[in-house]
């Protein structure tokens, strides 16, 4: 029997796995990074309020991301006033269309991070400090001890190495 601190175990859980798919999909429907984080605070809540009708082993993605539509919905209609509006026929397709694609994103996205873990430390370095920190080209340069361009082929070179990487990691995973 499950208890109330059960569910709330299970929902955190749940919500911690999936909350960048979440916000990413939430992004994928609304331009403004700023109005998504709004939406998710507010999806948050529906998805603890309606957790009980939830059903345990089902796919928890799938169903945060529907309450997650109705969500954008309801904040589009707040938001009737701006003048770029998309239409809801419009907004059920792209919802549609990054449903079907979340499982390949996921699967890209791992197949990333391994190989990432990969390459060789400097090449994590160059990454590192030009995409995760951000820092601006000439900041990278600095810091790797090369040139700008020196640093903007390497960066090229390592963004093509893991494209191909990530290519074969999906073939060899991909079902025969």
């Amino acid at each position: 029997m499950t208890t109330a601190a059960d569910r709330v175990e299970e929902y955190i859980r749940l919500l911690g796995q999936n909350q960048r798919r979440l916000y990413l999909y939430i992004l994928s429907l609304v331009p403004n990074p700023i109005d998504a984080e709004e939406i998710l605070q507010e999806t948050h809540l529906v998805l603890w309020r309606e957790f009980a009708q939830f059903q345990p082993g089902t796919n928890f993605a799938a169903w945060s991301c529907r309450v997650a539509f109705h969500q954008v919905l309801a904040w589009r209609k707040r938001r009737q006033r701006d003048r770029l509006q998309f239409s809801d026929t419009f907004l059920e397709a792209v919802a549609q269309e990054v449903e079907r694609q979340n499982d390949t994103l996921h699967e890209r996205c791992e197949a990333l991070a391994q190989c990432i873990e990969k390459l060789p430390a400097p090449h994590r370095d160059l990454l590192r400090w030009r995409y995760s920190e951000a820092h601006p080209i000439e900041e990278v340069a600095r810091l790797a001890g090369r040139t700008v361009d020196a640093v903007y082929r390497a960066l090229s070179r390592i963004r093509h190495t893991l494209f191909q990487c990530v290519e074969q990691t999906l073939q060899r995973e991909a079902p025969r």
